[in-house]
Order: C-alpha cells, then sequence, then structure tokens
C-alpha cells in the first residue's frame, strides 16, 4: 500500500510540473477563475442598464419636458432628443433601444379629457432589454402623466396588502448570480479539459510509453492524474472565491466555503473520470475540444443552474438526475446562496460520492483497455 501511495503521489508531481511548463493551459485557468468570473458578474445581460433611449418631444410642453427628465442612469442613459425623420435611421443603425415618441399638443388633450396616443418604438432584436425595458417605459410614462393630472402621486388602497420578502439577494444584485454560477460551470469544464488534456498530451509526447516500461498500475497512473488536476481546480477555485467573488465583486457569500470545497473535491473525483473516459475516446485535442462541446452543452443548460430543473420535462429531470452537474449545482447554491449547512445538502454529497465511483469505474475499464491496446 504504501508504495502505491508512493507511486500515485509522484505520477501527480509529474502532472503537475507537466502543467507547469504548459503556458496555455495556466492562461486558460488564470482567466477562467479571473476575468471570466469578473465578466460574468458585471455582464448583467437580463437586466435594464444603461438601455439608450431617444425622446422625440413634438409638444415641447412641461408634461412632455417631465416625462424626458424620468429617465435616468442606471436603468436607461440619458435621453438624446431628436426629431421625427431620425427614428428610423437611429434604430436602423442600432443607436437606439427605444425611441419615445411624444405627439403635438399632448398635455392639451391630456387635459381635456382626451386619450392621445404616445408611440413607443422598441429594437426587439435586444430581446432581454425590449421585454423588460417596455413594461419600465409604460410604468413611467403613466405614473408621471398621473402625477401631473392629480397634482401629487397616489396609489389606489387596495384591500389587501401584499408584502413581498426578498431572501438571500435583498438587493436583487445579478453579479450575486452570474459571477458564482460562473465558478460552479468552470469547475466542471476546466476539470475535464485538465485531466483529458493531461492524457492525450502524454499520448502526442509518446510519453505513455514509458510509463508502460515503469512498475505502475492503469490505477495509479488514473488516481495520479485525478488527484494532481483536482487540487489545481480547488486552488484556483478558493482563491476565485476570496480574491475575485468577495474581494472586487463584493458578494457575500455566508454558508461554509470549507463546506463547498468538500462538496468541489467529490465532484471533481466525477469530473476528472469523465475527463479521461474522454481522452481515451479522442485521438487528438481538437477531436477532444469537440467532443467537450457536446458534452459540457447539455451539462450546464440542463444542470439547474440557468433554468430551475422543475420547469424542465419530466423525462430530462430524471435523466439528468444521474450527471454529477445537477448535485453539484445544487449543493453550490444551497451553500453558496443560502448558507445551508451539512444536513441539508448531505444527500447531494452522497449523489456525488455515488456517481463519482461509477465514472472512475467506467473511466479506468476504458484507460486499461486503451493502454492494453497501445503495448
Amino acid at each position: 500500500m504504501r508504495n502505491h501511495m508512493f507511486n500515485i503521489y509522484r505520477l501527480g508531481i509529474k502532472e503537475l510540473w507537466s502543467l507547469w511548463r504548459d503556458p496555455m493551459m495556466l492562461l486558460l485557468i488564470v482567466h477562467t477563475f479571473t476575468l471570466a468570473i469578473y465578466l460574468a458578474g458585471t455582464a448583467m445581460p437580463e437586466t435594464m442598464h444603461r438601455a439608450p433611449i431617444a425622446i422625440v418631444d413634438e409638444d415641447g410642453s412641461a408634461l412632455s419636458a417631465r416625462i424626458a427628465a424620468a429617465f435616468y442612469p442606471p436603468q436607461f442613459t440619458l435621453p438624446e432628443r431628436i426629431s421625427l425623420p431620425d427614428i428610423d435611421p437611429g434604430m436602423d443603425s442600432g443607436r437606439y433601444t427605444f425611441v419615445l415618441d411624444i405627439p403635438p399638443n399632448f398635455q392639451r388633450d391630456v387635459l381635456a379629457g382626451r386619450t392621445p396616443q404616445v408611440q413607443l418604438n422598441i429594437d426587439a432584436t435586444r430581446m432581454a432589454q425590449a421585454f423588460s425595458g417596455n413594461g419600465a417605459v409604460q410604468q413611467i410614462v403613466m405614473g408621471e402623466v398621473n402625477e401631473f393630472v392629480q397634482g401629487y402621486r397616489s396609489t389606489a388602497v387596495m384591500p389587501v396588502e401584499l408584502v413581498t420578502r426578498v431572501r438571500f439577494n435583498p438587493a436583487l444584485q445579478p453579479s450575486w448570480f452570474g459571477s458564482l454560477m460562473e465558478v460552479i460551470n468552470n469547475i466542471t469544464m476546466l476539470s475535464i479539459i485538465l485531466t483529458g488534456a493531461a492524457l492525450i498530451r502524454e499520448r502526442e509526447h509518446g510519453t505513455v510509453e514509458h510509463l508502460l516500461v515503469m512498475p505502475v498500475t492503469p490505477t495509479e497512473i488514473m488516481l495520479s492524474k485525478v488527484w494532481s488536476m483536482a487540487l489545481v481546480v480547488l486552488v484556483a477555485t478558493l482563491v476565485a472565491l476570496t480574491v475575485v467573488i468577495q474581494g472586487v465583486l463584493h458578494v457575500p457569500i455566508d454558508g461554509s466555503i470549507a463546506l463547498f470545497i468538500a462538496g468541489a473535491a467529490l465532484h471533481l473525483f466525477a469530473t476528472t473520470s469523465m475527463g479521461i473516459f474522454m481522452a481515451t475516446l479522442a485521438r487528438n485535442m481538437p477531436q477532444f475540444g469537440m467532443l467537450l462541446i457536446l458534452i459540457m452543452m447539455p451539462l450546464q443548460m440542463l444542470s439547474g443552474g440557468m433554468t430551475p430543473r422543475e420547469s424542465m420535462p419530466l423525462w430530462v429531470q430524471h435523466v439528468m438526475s444521474l450527471a454529477p452537474t445537477t448535485h453539484f449545482t445544487e449543493l453550490s447554491q444551497a451553500i453558496l446562496y443560502r448558507g445551508a449547512g451539512l444536513e441539508v445538502v448531505w444527500t447531494s454529497f452522497l449523489a456525488l460520492f455515488l456517481t463519482g465511483g461509477v465514472l472512475f469505474s467506467l473511466s479506468l475499464a476504458r484507460f486499461r483497455k486503451t493502454i492494453a491496446q497501445m503495448a
């Protein structure tokens, strides 16, 4: 047993030195756990943030000026005043997402009790902003008109009051969700890439033949790749959580980082095995990259990180319950978002352990077969 552990340790050190001599892989690791996380937390693709808007004021009244002044950052840019012939060229060139056209005699018609029509032009190719901004613009315009007519802004008293309680993200900051989910997804992606690239690199450099003549077993070779690449990902994850997430983006983490790292280690046991299995199927890195795309997209899109699993078809839920990413996403969100403890996520830990054992066994069998063919 001592010799086995020593072989696994020394082979793992060899993998770390090989990774250290690969500048492109090091650059990928740094980018994945720094800049990629920062961009995911600050891009805010699904929220109203500095949406470009222009206003055609054909009325020139106090009411139209009041409406124009109601649009301001951070939801909208400062409105640009344009003329009526400038609407189509501005929309065609993509300069504006919204163009509000206030007709002539608008204030006079409102005070007279008539119902003038205000035209809102929307660039629907910017789908996220178009969907949420449509209602926001209507709400702002109607609020300003009602306040102007009544002299003050008021709301009707309802017999029932709905009190909203926002938990875990009171300010509804999108960076809290985007940055942490990027960490969760990148752990899966990078662990598969590192282990798969390590095996393919040895095959391309001819060092696999050297391993075959050494007194080591396929299990020792595979375990060395698993623990070394998992260690790299865990260290990068810890740096990302402390430096990028908490330090730069100021995202609070109420849960135990140590418990999350333990769950990530179990998850890496499964995904590194998956990377080795995929590397035995691919002959070179381009084939491995194509295979990675086919595997990673369903794992990320159907694991419950982008869309709740309950909204998916029932058969998809059953199939994805066999994937390690589903259980890792579940425990990660519970720990990092809601501060859950082991008593809440132990079922996900158990599922990851069982899934990892199955994937490791399948990968080891495939790895032995591949080595036997090369011998």
